[in-house]
Protein backbone atom coordinates (compact mmCIF):
# COMPACT_ATOMS: atom_id res chain seq x y z
CA UNK A 1 0.00 0.00 0.00
CA UNK A 2 1.58 2.97 -1.06
CA UNK A 3 0.10 6.31 0.79
CA UNK A 4 0.78 9.92 0.83
CA UNK A 5 2.03 11.25 4.46
CA UNK A 6 0.85 15.17 3.35
CA UNK A 7 -3.18 14.02 2.45
CA UNK A 8 -2.72 10.42 4.40
CA UNK A 9 -4.34 9.24 1.02
CA UNK A 10 -3.94 5.85 -0.08
CA UNK A 11 -2.28 6.31 -3.31
CA UNK A 12 -1.86 2.55 -4.62
CA UNK A 13 -2.58 -1.03 -3.71
CA UNK A 14 -1.26 -4.36 -4.74
CA UNK A 15 -1.35 -7.79 -3.62
CA UNK A 16 0.75 -10.95 -3.62
CA UNK A 17 1.26 -13.73 -1.91
CA UNK A 18 1.54 -13.95 1.29
CA UNK A 19 5.36 -15.02 1.75
CA UNK A 20 6.74 -12.63 -1.02
CA UNK A 21 8.55 -9.93 0.00
CA UNK A 22 7.18 -6.65 0.79
CA UNK A 23 10.06 -4.15 -1.36
CA UNK A 24 9.78 -6.71 -4.39
CA UNK A 25 5.80 -4.17 -4.71
CA UNK A 26 7.70 -0.81 -4.05
CA UNK A 27 8.12 -0.25 -7.54
CA UNK A 28 4.58 -0.56 -8.18
CA UNK A 29 3.59 1.31 -5.45
CA UNK A 30 5.43 4.37 -6.20
CA UNK A 31 4.95 4.12 -10.28
CA UNK A 32 3.90 8.03 -10.74
CA UNK A 33 7.39 8.96 -8.84
CA UNK A 34 9.35 6.54 -10.83
CA UNK A 35 7.54 7.92 -14.06
CA UNK A 36 8.25 11.58 -13.02
CA UNK A 37 11.96 10.38 -12.19
CA UNK A 38 12.40 7.73 -15.38
CA UNK A 39 16.24 7.50 -15.76
CA UNK A 40 17.49 6.03 -18.84
CA UNK A 41 18.88 2.23 -17.74
CA UNK A 42 17.57 -0.33 -19.76
CA UNK A 43 17.33 -4.15 -18.44
CA UNK A 44 18.64 -2.52 -15.11
CA UNK A 45 15.77 -3.80 -12.89
CA UNK A 46 16.39 -6.43 -10.14
CA UNK A 47 13.74 -9.21 -9.75
CA UNK A 48 10.01 -8.98 -10.51
CA UNK A 49 8.64 -6.09 -9.16
CA UNK A 50 5.00 -6.80 -10.20
CA UNK A 51 3.80 -9.76 -8.08
CA UNK A 52 4.31 -8.59 -5.15
CA UNK A 53 2.35 -6.71 -2.43
CA UNK A 54 3.59 -4.24 0.40
CA UNK A 55 1.94 -2.00 3.23
CA UNK A 56 3.31 1.09 4.55
CA UNK A 57 5.06 3.05 1.89
CA UNK A 58 4.64 6.49 2.26
CA UNK A 59 5.91 8.30 -0.71
CA UNK A 60 6.21 12.74 -0.14
CA UNK A 61 7.26 15.21 -2.31
CA UNK A 62 9.01 18.00 -0.38
CA UNK A 63 11.03 20.83 -0.98
CA UNK A 64 13.77 19.37 -2.83
CA UNK A 65 11.47 17.00 -4.71
CA UNK A 66 10.09 13.68 -4.01
CA UNK A 67 11.44 11.11 -1.07
CA UNK A 68 10.00 7.79 -0.44
CA UNK A 69 9.94 6.51 2.84
CA UNK A 70 9.73 2.84 4.23
CA UNK A 71 9.90 0.52 7.25
CA UNK A 72 12.75 -2.29 7.29
CA UNK A 73 10.95 -4.62 5.23
CA UNK A 74 11.74 -1.98 2.32
CA UNK A 75 15.23 -0.89 3.00
CA UNK A 76 16.76 -3.34 0.45
CA UNK A 77 19.63 -3.11 -1.89
CA UNK A 78 17.64 -3.25 -5.16
CA UNK A 79 15.41 -0.55 -3.72
CA UNK A 80 17.79 1.35 -3.10
CA UNK A 81 19.73 0.92 -6.32
CA UNK A 82 15.89 2.17 -7.98
CA UNK A 83 15.47 5.12 -6.24
CA UNK A 84 18.98 6.69 -6.41
CA UNK A 85 18.73 5.86 -9.98
CA UNK A 86 15.70 7.68 -10.43
CA UNK A 87 17.03 10.48 -8.26
CA UNK A 88 14.20 10.38 -5.66
CA UNK A 89 15.02 10.82 -2.14
CA UNK A 90 15.63 7.66 -0.20
CA UNK A 91 14.16 7.58 3.36
CA UNK A 92 13.89 3.78 3.60
CA UNK A 93 15.40 2.28 6.63
CA UNK A 94 17.97 -0.61 6.65
CA UNK A 95 18.54 -2.87 9.20
CA UNK A 96 21.78 -2.78 10.61
CA UNK A 97 23.82 -6.01 10.55
CA UNK A 98 23.22 -8.55 13.60
CA UNK A 99 25.56 -11.79 13.98
CA UNK A 100 24.22 -14.71 16.01
CA UNK A 101 25.66 -15.42 19.74
CA UNK A 102 26.75 -12.08 20.06
CA UNK A 103 29.55 -12.23 18.05
CA UNK A 104 31.49 -9.44 15.85
CA UNK A 105 28.69 -8.44 13.16
CA UNK A 106 29.32 -7.05 9.54
CA UNK A 107 29.91 -3.37 10.21
CA UNK A 108 32.46 -4.50 12.63
CA UNK A 109 34.80 -5.26 9.50
CA UNK A 110 36.41 -2.47 7.07
CA UNK A 111 34.73 -3.15 3.51
CA UNK A 112 36.90 -1.35 0.65
CA UNK A 113 34.57 -1.98 -2.34
CA UNK A 114 37.59 -0.08 -4.21
CA UNK A 115 40.42 -2.36 -3.42
CA UNK A 116 37.98 -5.32 -3.10
CA UNK A 117 39.18 -6.34 0.42
CA UNK A 118 37.59 -6.78 3.70
CA UNK A 119 39.50 -5.95 7.08
CA UNK A 120 38.37 -7.46 10.23
CA UNK A 121 38.36 -6.44 13.74
CA UNK A 122 42.07 -7.40 14.70
CA UNK A 123 43.74 -5.77 11.14
CA UNK A 124 43.76 -8.91 8.98
CA UNK A 125 42.88 -8.55 5.40
CA UNK A 126 41.74 -10.54 3.59
CA UNK A 127 40.68 -9.85 -0.77
CA UNK A 128 36.65 -10.34 -1.59
CA UNK A 129 36.01 -13.47 -4.71
CA UNK A 130 33.36 -12.65 -6.90
CA UNK A 131 31.15 -14.59 -8.60
CA UNK A 132 29.61 -14.38 -11.57
CA UNK A 133 26.73 -12.69 -10.24
CA UNK A 134 28.76 -9.82 -9.13
CA UNK A 135 28.44 -10.93 -5.18
CA UNK A 136 31.26 -12.53 -2.91
CA UNK A 137 33.18 -13.46 0.19
CA UNK A 138 36.32 -12.47 1.70
CA UNK A 139 37.76 -16.05 3.60
CA UNK A 140 40.06 -15.41 6.54
CA UNK A 141 40.80 -18.80 6.92
CA UNK A 142 44.30 -19.21 9.05
CA UNK A 143 44.50 -15.27 9.79
CA UNK A 144 42.14 -16.69 12.77
CA UNK A 145 43.84 -19.76 14.15
CA UNK A 146 45.85 -17.45 16.40
CA UNK A 147 44.20 -14.05 16.43
CA UNK A 148 43.16 -13.41 20.01
CA UNK A 149 39.44 -11.99 19.01
CA UNK A 150 38.90 -15.06 17.78
CA UNK A 151 36.21 -16.37 20.48
CA UNK A 152 34.27 -12.92 19.67
CA UNK A 153 34.20 -13.52 16.04
CA UNK A 154 33.71 -17.37 15.07
CA UNK A 155 33.28 -20.58 15.82
CA UNK A 156 34.27 -21.92 12.06
CA UNK A 157 36.96 -24.38 12.49
CA UNK A 158 37.73 -22.82 9.11
CA UNK A 159 37.48 -18.86 10.48
CA UNK A 160 35.47 -16.41 9.35
CA UNK A 161 33.91 -15.11 6.30
CA UNK A 162 32.10 -12.19 5.20
CA UNK A 163 30.11 -12.30 2.16
CA UNK A 164 29.96 -9.11 0.10
CA UNK A 165 26.36 -8.61 -1.84
CA UNK A 166 26.17 -6.88 -4.97
CA UNK A 167 24.03 -3.71 -3.54
CA UNK A 168 26.63 -3.43 -0.47
CA UNK A 169 27.85 0.06 -1.56
CA UNK A 170 24.07 0.98 -1.29
CA UNK A 171 22.80 -0.91 1.99
CA UNK A 172 26.90 0.92 3.15
CA UNK A 173 25.39 4.32 2.34
CA UNK A 174 21.11 3.73 3.42
CA UNK A 175 22.62 2.93 7.01
CA UNK A 176 24.79 5.44 7.01
CA UNK A 177 22.20 8.38 6.31
CA UNK A 178 19.54 7.04 8.36
CA UNK A 179 22.20 7.70 11.65
CA UNK A 180 21.94 11.54 10.56
CA UNK A 181 19.55 13.53 13.00
CA UNK A 182 17.76 15.52 10.53
CA UNK A 183 16.71 11.88 8.57
CA UNK A 184 16.10 10.32 11.90
CA UNK A 185 13.50 13.49 12.86
CA UNK A 186 11.98 13.44 9.33
CA UNK A 187 11.59 9.57 9.25
CA UNK A 188 9.78 9.57 13.12
CA UNK A 189 7.15 12.47 11.79
CA UNK A 190 6.09 10.81 9.07
CA UNK A 191 6.19 6.87 9.74
CA UNK A 192 3.10 7.28 12.55
CA UNK A 193 0.85 8.66 9.52
CA UNK A 194 1.53 5.75 7.48
CA UNK A 195 0.92 3.10 10.65
CA UNK A 196 -2.38 4.66 11.54
CA UNK A 197 -3.73 4.36 7.76
CA UNK A 198 -2.97 0.85 8.33
CA UNK A 199 -4.80 0.75 11.46
CA UNK A 200 -7.82 2.48 9.53
CA UNK A 201 -8.09 -0.40 6.88
CA UNK A 202 -7.84 -2.95 10.19
CA UNK A 203 -10.62 -1.50 12.41
CA UNK A 204 -13.31 -2.79 10.76
CA UNK A 205 -14.32 -6.31 9.75
CA UNK A 206 -14.46 -5.08 6.11
CA UNK A 207 -11.47 -7.00 4.78
CA UNK A 208 -8.43 -5.22 5.75
CA UNK A 209 -7.28 -8.06 8.17
CA UNK A 210 -8.42 -10.81 6.48
CA UNK A 211 -9.07 -11.81 2.77
CA UNK A 212 -12.51 -11.84 1.66
CA UNK A 213 -12.47 -13.67 -1.64
CA UNK A 214 -10.37 -15.73 -3.22
CA UNK A 215 -7.73 -15.70 -5.91
CA UNK A 216 -5.02 -12.71 -6.30
CA UNK A 217 -6.79 -10.72 -8.63
CA UNK A 218 -10.19 -10.48 -6.80
CA UNK A 219 -8.39 -10.03 -3.44
CA UNK A 220 -6.46 -6.88 -5.17
CA UNK A 221 -9.92 -5.60 -6.40
CA UNK A 222 -11.63 -5.82 -2.82
CA UNK A 223 -8.72 -4.44 -1.40
CA UNK A 224 -8.57 -1.32 -3.60
CA UNK A 225 -12.06 -0.90 -3.04
CA UNK A 226 -11.71 -1.06 0.53
CA UNK A 227 -8.93 1.53 -0.06
CA UNK A 228 -11.18 3.88 -1.94
CA UNK A 229 -13.61 3.85 1.18
CA UNK A 230 -10.85 5.08 3.11
CA UNK A 231 -9.88 7.53 1.08
CA UNK A 232 -13.49 8.62 1.01
CA UNK A 233 -13.73 9.08 5.10
CA UNK A 234 -10.74 10.88 4.79
CA UNK A 235 -11.73 13.80 2.25
CA UNK A 236 -14.79 14.21 4.50
CA UNK A 237 -12.37 14.85 7.67
CA UNK A 238 -10.25 17.42 5.24
CA UNK A 239 -13.43 18.98 4.30
CA UNK A 240 -12.83 18.46 0.45
CA UNK A 241 -15.72 20.77 -1.52
CA UNK A 242 -15.74 21.40 -5.39
CA UNK A 243 -15.76 25.08 -6.33
CA UNK A 244 -17.97 26.39 -9.01
CA UNK A 245 -14.80 26.56 -11.17
CA UNK A 246 -14.64 23.02 -11.62
CA UNK A 247 -11.89 22.73 -8.94
CA UNK A 248 -11.56 21.08 -5.34
CA UNK A 249 -10.78 23.07 -2.05
CA UNK A 250 -9.91 22.08 1.47
CA UNK A 251 -11.19 23.36 4.62
CA UNK A 252 -8.94 26.12 5.90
Amino acid sequence: MGIDPDSELITATTVSAGNAGDAGAACDLIADLLDEHADDTEGSEHGDDTEHSAAGEGGAHGEGGASVFGDNAYGTGPLHDRLERAGIEDKCKTQQPVAAGGMFAKDRFDIDLQADTVTCPAGHTAQIRRGKDGSGAARFGAACAGCPLREQCTKSAVGRTVNVGVYEQQLSDARARQQHPNWVADYRATRPKVERKIGHLMRRHHGGRRARVRGRAKVAADFALLAVAVNLARLGVLAVASTPAGGWTTAA
